[in-house]
């Protein structure tokens, strides 16, 4: 199977010095670097030290799922690793991870975060969330698959559409885009040997950004994955009385105002997966439980 790393990049030029060095050891066949429209020296950087590293540039700056989508789609590799550019994976993760791939369910293997486990559902006031399960030593089912340290099988992505852009400029589209492959009935696998070290340096932080904008973009993400996937049933019974329940608290208008703006998009997006569902909600839940 062919390999290939895809390495999202903005203003991350020091990020790249640092830990490159580190993926270029793994033995990928191909390894992808996806600017998203950096105003630092990273490119320049790259072309001069990396020239094997091949560079997908941006000319505007899209948001996180344009930036890996098309870094997925430049490469004609098999099996698709995202490393975020803090991440950090010891040299042996091939290994543990490809020989998963042989079963022809799994669309992903997610890799270990040092402290992290696998992860399991959590679904509180009728809102899909997660969090972390029990600490094992042997490859288990997991719920979600980061899109900053995660393997997948590009054949089933492709299928999926990749991470949805409506979810741009970043966070819960990796959930999102797991959520999609457990309703279609592929499995999703966490390999406790394929370490990798993420050192939360990451460029989406309060130097860039408002910590109120970062709460808003998260609030209104998550409302996106639940009305863009779950059933009507579970919407009325459950995700509405939640979402009045959460409307208690005043700002939180601001990112149901902003999930409204999207929802054409919504129903679009649920029309299209509705035809491909093969698993319902509460299955995905109770394998789970």
């Amino acid at each position: 199977m062919k390999t290939a790393a895809i390495i999202p990049n903005w203003q991350g030029r020091k990020l790249l010095e640092k830990n490159l060095p580190s993926v270029l050891k793994i033995g990928f066949d191909e390894i992808i670097v996806v600017d998203d429209a950096s105003t630092d020296d990273g490119v320049a950087f790259l072309t001069e030290h990396f020239p094997t590293v091949k560079i997908v540039r941006h000319k505007k700056n899209q948001g996180f799922s344009s930036t890996v989508n098309d870094g997925v789609a430049a490469t004609s590799a098999d099996i698709v690793f995202l490393l975020n550019s803090d991440v950090v994976p010891e040299k042996n993760i091939l290994r543990y991870v490809l020989t998963h791939f042989e079963d022809k369910e799994v669309f992903g293997v997610s890799l270990r975060e040092k402290g992290y486990s696998y992860a399991v559902p959590k679904i509180e006031n009728g809102f899909i969330g997660h969090q972390m399960g029990s600490e094992t030593d042997k490859p288990h089912n997991t719920f979600w698959i980061s899109g900053g340290s995660g393997a997948f099988r590009k054949s089933y992505w492709e299928k999926l559409g990749g991470l949805d852009t409506m979810f741009n400029p970043f966070y819960w589209e990796d959930v999102d885009l797991s959520y999609r492959a457990l309703k279609r009935g592929w499995k999703l696998l966490w390999e406790p040997k394929a370490i990798v070290e993420h050192r939360h340096e990451s460029t989406i932080n309060l130097k860039y950004f408002s910590a109120r904008y970062l709460n808003y973009v998260k609030e209104r993400n998550q409302l996106l994955l639940c009305w863009k996937n779950l059933n009507l049933g579970w919407i009325v019974s459950k995700h509405i009385p939640g979402l009045l329940w959460r409307l208690r608290h005043p700002g939180y208008i601001v990112p149901v105002l902003w999930t409204l703006m999207k929802l054409p998009q919504v129903i679009v997006r649920r029309i299209q997966e509705a035809k491909e569902v093969k698993v319902t909600d509460e299955e995905v839940f109770q394998r789970f439980q």
